[in-house]
């Protein structure tokens, strides 16, 4: 059966610290990516536009349904290997990692592949299902009954992965075929929007008549209304009939800043290639609008209504920092001192001259003998709410140091079981009905 796909990619940089965007994401006919950099420092935003790059030969190239989900696999390994190899050529991008989803389609069959812990729904009649699973931290207290759904809303690790590309062989993706039906829905999303925007609230927009521009539109705006302080990047595709499908690709975030010339051969790098193919730039931010005049002119009234609000606004200020104090010593992080893992009372940043953290306890854990994105982790500092929340997270690096490999050595998973909506390839990890069930994989020790 033919069908088309009518879709629409949005990105924002957020509303937090970040100086740029490290989400990329490409929506084509035929070819869906979305991409979350991380590595800070180490260049996620390269991370993230270099695997779309890669990918983008995809769209438009013929193929059939037997043949997707291997095609896809290949491609996303040899973006990881692509990976590593510039991280190896740059020292300054070792370290870089990228969550990846990954949609391909030829008629009615679509193979997904997925790492990380970027998100993708199917939206079919009135019903919204998760079709990708988490590879977090998270995510396994939750497998294993360690917390809850509403606790893991609000853990303070939910943003630790355990597993993405990094350019290792280890790096694998979960695979799956599913069958497209006309009147479905896709979203595909980074964790800037489901971190900040409850499942059911966007839930409740995808089952809305509404296209898929002014889903991702909404869905966007939600996020930033929710002051977002991560990145946030939505692809929303409908499956529609042949001929009423978008024909042009889109591509948004970090893949999208380096604008080439309409020649994708000629483009010399895989972001380059992404960004090539890009075919709006978007517009500059709305101006903020301009402040009213004052109406009273008297100038002494003018000055006593100054230093009257000159005076509140010191006074809220001072008790925020004296409430921020008393929060931040009922916390706890890990973080390295003298070379281990080392637990630490109170939050990283200091409050002008006043620290806001002591040492509690130097854990015996070199942080050498973890894997170098953990050992990037813990030198930026994890952060936890509790000592118990803290004890635990030293528990699971100590466990990740006695596997004596990276993380995202794939076993395959015993939980996952196989239903009748879903059909894999023979590479493809079992399933459970409408859902793309992998669990997170751990090294064999």
């Amino acid at each position: 059966m033919t069908l088309a796909l009518r879709y629409a990619a949005r990105s924002h940089i957020g509303l937090g610290t970040k100086s740029r965007n490290e989400d990329s994401a490409y929506a084509g006919p035929e070819l869906l990516v979305m991409c979350d950099g991380m590595g800070g420092h180490a260049a996620g935003d390269v991370a993230s536009s270099l695997v779309v790059g890669e990918l983008v030969h995809l769209d438009g190239e013929s193929h059939g349904g037997d043949d997707l989900l291997a095609v896809l696999e290949e491609s996303m390994l040899g973006a990881n290997a692509s990976l590593g190899e510039v991280a190896e050529q740059t020292q300054a991008l070792e370290g870089m990692g990228t969550t990846c989803i990954a949609m391909l389609r030829s008629g009615s069959k679509l193979a997904v592949a997925n790492v990380g812990d970027s998100r993708a729904y199917l939206r079919r009649g009135n019903r919204v299902t998760q079709i990708t699973k988490d590879h977090s931290f998270v995510q396994k207290l939750l497998d294993e009954g360690r917390i809850d759904e509403e606790e893991a809303l609000h853990h303070p690790q939910r943003s630790l992965v355990t597993r993405v590309l990094t350019g290792r062989d280890e790096d694998r993706p979960d695979l799956s075929m599913r069958e497209l039906r006309e009147g479905d829905r896709l979203l595909l999303c980074t964790d800037g929007l489901t971190d900040y925007v409850a499942v059911d609230t966007v839930a409740d927009l995808l089952r809305t008549g509404s296209s898929a521009v002014e889903v991702a539109n909404r869905l966007l705006e939600m996020a930033l209304r929710a002051s977002t302080r991560d990145n946030v990047t939505v692809i929303v595709a409908d499956v529609v009939a042949p001929g009423a499908g978008s024909t042009d690709p889109q591509v948004v975030g970090a893949a999208s800043e380096r604008r080439g010339g309409g020649d994708l051969s000629a483009a010399a790098t895989p972001a380059e290639k992404a960004a090539a193919l890009a075919r709006a730039v978007h517009g500059p931010e709305g101006e903020a609008p301009e402040l009213a005049e004052e109406s009273d002119r008297h100038p002494v009234l003018r000055w006593v209504r100054r230093a009257m609000v000159g005076l509140v606004v010191l006074l809220v200020v001072a008790a925020g920092l004296w409430a921020t104090y008393g929060w931040s010593q009922q916390q706890y992080y890990v973080g390295e001192a003298d070379g281990q893992v080392t637990i630490f009372r109170g939050v990283s940043q200091d409050l002008g001259p006043i620290a806001l953290s002591e040492q509690e306890e130097q854990t015996g854990l070199p942080v050498a003998d973890l894997p170098s994105y953990y050992q990037d982790q813990v030198a930026r500092t994890i952060s936890t709410d509790s000592r118990e929340g803290a004890d635990a997270l030293v528990s699971e690096l100590r466990a990740l140091a006695a596997q004596d490999c990276p993380p995202g050595t794939a076993l395959p998973s015993p939980e996952a079981t196989a239903g009748p909506e879903t059909t894999a390839g023979p590479t493809a990890a079992p399933q459970q009905e409408e859902t793309v069930d992998a669990a997170g994989r751990e090294c064999d020790r």
